[in-house]
């Protein structure tokens, strides 16, 4: 049975069916040192220290014009992040983390790069150490990727054999180091601040803000951080320049990406394309088409916490922060979750509801009760139990919750709730059941009338 396809609109990542990948080029054993060389690998890094490409300041803004935003989710440009670091002062030692905290779900590209390129990401930390002038890399790695942990330090420790990492690399006089930190399975420690306090050895709390971590980060020290495919992008950029870079996929958000695309399709995995793909391509033509010839129902397009799209607008939609942006949503980690129509929306967000109450570190009263109030009320619809109003308490509870916390992560917890009931209403409605006595069950005594349906 031939799959329908539902492609419609202009890709922005040019002729994507040509595309020649570098982030995991299709390379046999490219984890290895040796097959890294063979192809390249290190030449960035030869070229900046051994033969005065750019000075730190130099490569910075050759990131910055690059137009390299964050992968991690905020999509921040990440040349000029790096440019928020203060003076050098040689008396106070600075720090790059690498942040693999990858612990959302529906993401898990990161774990491609620890696996068949390494090293790409190895020669980012290095460059990216000279361009801010770190003393030293900590790179925090998810407790529960224990091989990939394995697989990592090995490589590392390759590298530091090999003098690419360590005391006066490649005879250069710059000096630096990288140490993997294994986290301890907590979500919240992916939070730049609560994984600074958890390298320290303390419990996962985010830090309130201001002071920043470039005025003070590790052990109170200016401290940049950026995620791991973010760093695998700057010898891609040095070797073959910001104007390739900028040129490659959407204008205002170029590059490379990893999709990781999980769910209701033929063919889930993570594939490495330019930013910019329509939706729709990605689907029919990457994946091949949905599960069973299925319609589209829904996408989640950049992990958990992004708001959740209908079929309608993922139409002539474009992975880039602007083109997600207009249609409601946001480019995230790339992490799409695929929903076929015969998906149940109450119960995709009842699992997402708990995630986040599990996972709260507990710190803020808005994101320890709420998140466990969220959780608390889309169970009950979705047992049947639900009335109406539970609705629009649930929509009142996110605008009490978002941006109320030290954290994102109340925010991650109220937009999956608010937007899939937006967008899905009728689905929620058809399980809840008309009650007088909205607030029963919450043990409040309330006897109200069921808001009105909008």
């Amino acid at each position: 049975m031939e799959v329908p396809k539902i492609n419609d609109g202009t890709s922005k990542a040019g002729d994507w069916r040509n595309y020649k990948r570098v982030l995991l080029p299709p390379v046999r054993d490219l984890h290895k040192l040796e097959v890294y060389e063979q192809n390249g690998g290190y030449s960035a890094l030869r070229a900046v220290l051994n033969e005065n490409k750019f000075d730190p300041k130099g490569l910075g803004e050759h990131v910055k014009q690059s137009g390299l935003r964050g992968r991690g989710g905020a999509a921040f440009n990440t040349g000029l992040k790096w440019s928020f670091m203060p003076p050098v002062d040689p008396d106070v030692p600075r720090f790059l983390c690498c942040n693999g905290d990858e612990s959302e779900p529906g993401t898990f590209k990161d774990r491609q790069l620890f696996e068949y390129n390494p090293h790409l990401v190895i020669e980012g930390m290095v460059l990216a150490n000279y361009a801010i002038s770190a003393k030293a890399c900590y790179i925090y790695i998810r407790g529960e990727y224990a091989s990939w942990i394995d697989h990592f330090q090995k490589a590392v420790d390759e590298a530091y054999a090999k003098g690419y990492i360590g005391e006066n690399i490649l005879g250069s006089g710059f000096s630096t180091d990288i140490v993997v930190h294994k986290g301890a399975g907590a979500y919240i420690c992916g939070e730049e601040t609560s994984l600074m306090e958890s390298l320290e050895g303390k419990r996962g709390y985010p830090r309130v803000k201001p002071p920043f971590p470039a005025q003070k980060g590790i052990w109170a020290r200016p401290t940049t951080i950026n995620n791991v495919e973010t760093l695998a992008c700057v010898p891609l950029i040095v070797n073959k320049g910001a104007d390739w870079f900028a040129a490659t996929g959407a204008e205002k958000h170029p590059g490379p990406v990893l999709y990781g695309i999980s769910g209701h399709v033929n063919k889930p995995g993570v594939y490495e394309f330019p930013t910019g793909m329509l939706i729709t391509d990605l689907i029919d033509e990457v994946c091949g088409g949905m599960r069973g010839g299925k319609k589209l129902k829904a996408l989640v397009p950049g992990g958990s916490s992004t708001p959740v799209l209908t079929a309608e607008q993922c139409i002539g939609t474009t992975m880039d922060a602007d083109s997600l942006r207009e249609a409601g949503s946001m480019l995230g980690t790339a992490g799409m979750l695929v929903m076929d129509e015969d998906t149940n929306m109450v119960s995709f967000l009842r699992r997402i509801t708990h995630f986040y109450h599990h996972e709260s570190c507990g710190q803020c009263t808005p994101c320890r009760e709420g998140t466990g109030w969220l959780e608390k009320l889309v169970t009950r619809i979705d047992e049947g139990e639900g009335n109406f109003r539970d609705l629009d308490l649930l929509l009142d509870l996110c605008d009490q919750i978002e941006g109320r916390t030290i954290c994102a992560l109340a925010d991650a917890a109220a937009w999956p709730v608010r937007w899939t009931i937006r967008r899905f209403r009728p689905e929620f409605e058809a399980k809840c059941k008309p009650s007088t006595f909205a607030g029963a069950d919450l043990g409040d005594g309330a006897s109200t009338e069921p808001a009105p349906v909008s």
